[in-house]
């Protein structure tokens, strides 16, 4: 049983802000398995199980705010005796530029509160994480990190989302060190005039044939007429 861990604050004050993206990236996971809804309250954690492409997954969201998240973390494991090993802490990094992913075996809190909880509860640094970046803070870190995405960003999201998901996935079937070699290169492409938002939600431009991917299937974008 592998268990990923998304670090972010319960309440919709707290909903789509950047420091939740560790629970946005959990939530796209679960609409791809399939379980979105099936989540159940366990642990101080919100908690989505089940077998996903021959993986068993445990999704956990700490109900504990950021700062107490590992309390959350340490009855999660404890009731699956669990070791360190099979623990994926997905997390917001303001270091990283918005849309980049970083993959570590271990390491320091490094200034953030929900990873400084765990180490606290766990007594080691040594567990997996992926840090996704959210963009360096210009007016603060605090106003930062609990701020909505610009709109530039939100219509990048998605894409963002869906890369999260497919790494979380890499992690769990190759582990943390293959994982990093394929997704701490990932780049997302940037917003350009050709990105459109039509109803439904669209993470990325479209394609030569004139495709773009949005959150249900594939569509075939309308192209405005040039103009005199």
């Amino acid at each position: 049983m592998k268990i990923v861990v998304g670090l972010g604050n319960p309440g919709d004050r707290y909903a789509q802000t950047r420091h939740n993206v560790g629970w946005l990236a959990l939530d796209r996971l679960a609409d791809i398995a399939g379980w979105s809804g099936r989540g159940r309250t366990r642990d101080a954690s919100s908690i989505a199980m089940g077998r996903f492409k021959g993986l068993d997954l445990t999704m956990v969201k700490p109900l504990t705010f950021m700062n107490d998240s590992g309390l959350a973390v340490r009855k999660v494991l404890a009731r699956e005796h669990a070791p360190l090993n099979d623990l994926l802490v997905v997390t917001d990094d303001f270091a990283l530029p918005f849309g980049k992913l970083r993959f570590r075996e271990a390491g320091s809190a490094g200034g953030h509160n929900g990873l400084r909880s765990i180490v606290d509860e766990l007594g080691t640094e040594k567990f997996s994480r992926m840090r996704v970046g959210i963009g360096d803070p210009r007016h603060g870190a605090i106003d930062h990190v609990l701020s909505t995405f610009t709109p530039d960003e939100r219509a990048r999201l998605p894409e963002l989302l869906d890369a999260a998901a497919e790494a979380i996935e890499t992690w769990a079937r190759e582990g943390t060190s293959k994982a990093a070699n394929r997704w701490n290169t990932f780049t997302l492409r940037p917003a350009d005039d050709e990105r459109v938002e039509p109803a439904g939600a669209v993470d990325g431009p479209p394609g030569a044939d004139g495709i773009r991917r949005t959150k249900t299937g594939w569509r075939r974008v309308r192209m405005a007429e040039p103009e005199a």
